[in-house]
């Protein structure tokens, strides 16, 4: 069996699409200019949401941004296969 190598989406920063949020969510990003977006509640204060933001930053490698940032999960847990052939 070979060991595949994949990049943290830390690494290699996905492009992502940003969906609408409801009125009480927005928006924060932890890298740039819309890289790596976080959701946070609206309602925090600013000093609140910085503090969220920094610590969010600081952990930014324990986030799955997407499966394959989960640590220990084999990918064919959660790759589904269409298999066309009969002797499958």
């Amino acid at each position: 069996c070979e060991a595949k190598t994949i990049k943290s989406s830390v690494d290699e920063l996905p492009e992502v699409e940003l969906k609408n949020l409801p009125p009480h969510l927005e928006y924060a990003f932890l890298e740039g200019d819309n890289k790596l977006p976080v959701i946070i509640a609206k309602e925090l204060r600013d000093e609140e949401k910085a503090a969220l933001i920094q610590v969010s930053k600081s952990h930014k490698r324990a986030i799955a941004w997407k499966l394959s940032d989960i640590q220990g999960i084999n990918m064919e847990f959660y790759t589904h296969k269409i298999l066309m052939e009969e002797d499958y």
